[in-house]
């Protein structure tokens, strides 16, 4: 049984985040793999089963306010300890944000994130404009290194700049983390954060097929995922990413 957390399910769900969740379901459940959705909200625990997956959206400054305060106690103690002990957890915009040390609101406050990633995010200044468009993303395959593509949608003002730690991947088109150093997202252990929406897992069978795997694998490494039908999907991608590549 896979257990999907979704963090703060009605507060950060922007640009439609719980297509995430959606994906992850659907594709267990066409497997034959069972699968429970938990909502986690403010004020309740992180109750890790051994076999999950932590997806956390994106939201507006209010909310990112209300999160950094539930985050700064035992819940965000929770998450740091899933991600050592080999966790799979995905952060979306405003929850990416949060996996960082801390993210500058517009007005200067500095709201405390949980430290997943040696990263923090800054406001835009007053002459930038925000990060707006689809997105093409150089990503390694975390099984085998191998160079994959995922495609989305960003929306952002804030600028995200890394420490010593890994991008998700490299821009091939758009903005990524900050507009300028071509990283987009960032990756630890098996944690991930990202600013693309879109959502991000239906574009992109693959990764979400790997979150399941990585997960499953957990309580039994000889799992293996069955193929499914992908022709869709697969077209739906590469006409987007045959699109933005040509944009370079």
């Amino acid at each position: 049984m896979l257990t999907i957390h979704h963090l703060y399910a009605d507060m950060m769900n922007l640009y439609g985040d719980r297509g995430n969740v959606i994906s992850i379901k659907k594709r267990c459940e066409w497997r034959g793999i069972g699968v429970e959705v938990v909502d986690v909200g403010l004020g309740e625990r992180v109750r890790p089963t051994g076999c999950d997956i932590f997806l956390f959206g994106g939201g507006q400054d209010r909310e990112q306010a209300l999160l950094a305060d539930d985050l700064s106690g035992s819940k965000g103690e929770d998450l740091r300890a899933v991600v050592e002990d080999g966790g799979v957890v995905l952060g979306v915009c405003g929850g990416y944000q949060l996996m960082g040390h801390h993210y500058e609101t517009p007005e200067g406050e500095k709201l405390p994130g949980v430290g997943i990633f040696d990263l923090h995010t800054e406001p835009r200044k007053p002459d930038e404009a925000r990060l707006i468009g689809n997105v093409l993303v150089e990503v390694p395959a975390p099984e085998t290194g191998d160079v994959r593509r995922v495609v989305g949608f960003e929306n952002h003002g804030g600028r995200t700049y890394l420490g010593d730690c890994e991008p998700l991947g490299t821009v091939v088109a758009g903005f990524g983390n900050n507009g300028r150093d071509g990283t987009e997202g960032a990756r630890r252990l098996n944690a991930y954060g990202t600013y693309l929406h879109g959502s991000l897992l239906p574009k992109n069978p693959w990764l979400t097929d790997q979150l399941i795997l990585t997960a499953l694998r957990r309580e039994d490494d000889t799992v293996e995922l069955e193929p499914l039908e992908d022709s869709a999907e697969g077209n739906a991608f590469a006409s987007m990413a045959g699109r933005l590549a040509g944009r370079r």
